[in-house]
């Protein structure tokens, strides 16, 4: 099978893998879209892979082989790579490890290739099954759209609450959704980039801001009443975010990080905590976010469509131009690997 290999300082190698052969219980998977998240591009970027790593997380395709005592799936099934159901034995939390570093453990080389390859080996209760409605190119960001489910799950929102999401990049766009569909029912979204300032108009923004024109937060407390934000995803991790975040919410509001700052960040924090700001960590992914998110998609609530245009997918031997681009986004948005 052909592979993405990460060889380490910003390379990657399509190279040809032996295909995988499923054990008891373990499936083998046809992948068939790979989008490309800004996890892996700061994995690439900052060198933090291991080289002979088969990076990616955001696939979908069906199952074409079932090892001895598979039960749940059988060849042909439609499903994401993830999420379906927790390991045997893990405990509730997303991380087994109480102290899990993320920075260190991350992107340790892992034993199997993932989804920068035409066949993925799973175990058998990783996949999740995509519902007919949902389309495989739709399927491939049930991943980053299960990501912002659990952050605004993890949130304080309520019915009528109005929430700012700052960075419009994927996650961004997927939040201001899902953050809608949980009751918000105003959603400023901050972005500079005209491409995905346009692409929040486009899915449903009541109002798009560009942080470097004018004052953000006092266009915010004029969109609010003067009040600020209940919440505010932080999906952007820019230098000035944090602090922007913090300084936006309401009286007793809450900041809700979902983006991973790798650079330094620093926040004063007088004027946050004389105003009783909560700040709300999310990580990762539950089983059942994967679900709602599929869910989501197949009744409308989330929509992916002004996401993806056929300029987003690149073949598996464009990987390398795709990441170098990422690593400094112009108009892209989103970008998947079609195998």
């Amino acid at each position: 099978m052909r592979a993405a290999v990460y060889r380490g300082e910003q390379v990657l190698q399509v190279e040809e893998l032996p295909d995988p052969t499923p054990g008891p219980g373990q499936v083998v998977m046809r992948v068939r879209y790979s989008a490309i998240c800004g996890t892996d591009v700061h994995a690439f970027m900052y060198d933090l892979a291991h080289p002979g790593t088969v990076m990616g997380h955001e696939y979908t395709g069906s199952i074409v082989d079932v090892g001895p005592g598979v039960t749940r799936w059988k060849p042909g099934d439609r499903v994401t790579g993830g999420g379906g159901h927790a390991p045997p034995g893990a405990g509730p939390a997303t991380r087994t490890h109480p102290r899990f570093n993320y920075r260190t453990m991350g992107f340790q080389q892992n034993a199997r290739p993932r989804g920068y390859a035409e066949y993925v080996l799973l175990d058998e209760w990783e996949p999740t099954p995509v519902p007919d409605d949902v389309t495989d190119e739709q399927a491939a960001l049930c991943e980053p759209c299960a990501v912002t489910v659990h952050a605004v799950r993890l949130s304080d929102i309520k019915l009528g609450d109005a929430v700012v999401v700052l960075g419009a990049g994927p996650i961004g766009l997927l939040c201001m959704q899902t953050a809608r569909a949980a009751g918000a029912t105003t959603v400023i979204v901050s972005e500079p980039a005209p491409g995905r300032a346009e692409a929040a108009r486009r899915l449903g923004a009541d109002a798009v801001l560009n942080p470097l024109e004018g004052n953000l937060e006092e266009q915010v407390l004029e969109l609010t009443a003067g009040v600020g934000p209940q919440v505010v995803f932080e999906c952007a991790a820019a230098p000035s975010t944090m602090e922007q975040a913090l300084d936006l919410s309401a009286r007793g509001g809450q900041v809700v990080m979902l983006a991973i700052a790798w650079e330094p960040t620093a926040v004063l924090p007088p004027n946050w905590m004389a105003r009783e700001v909560r700040m709300q960590s999310s990580f990762g992914t539950q089983p059942e976010d994967w679900r709602i998110a599929l869910e989501l998609m197949r009744t409308g609530r989330v929509s992916v469509d002004h996401m993806l245009n056929d300029t987003n997918f690149v073949p598996l031997e464009g990987i390398q131009d795709a990441f170098e681009a990422l690593c400094r986004p112009t108009r892209e948005l989103q970008m998947v690997v079609a195998l």
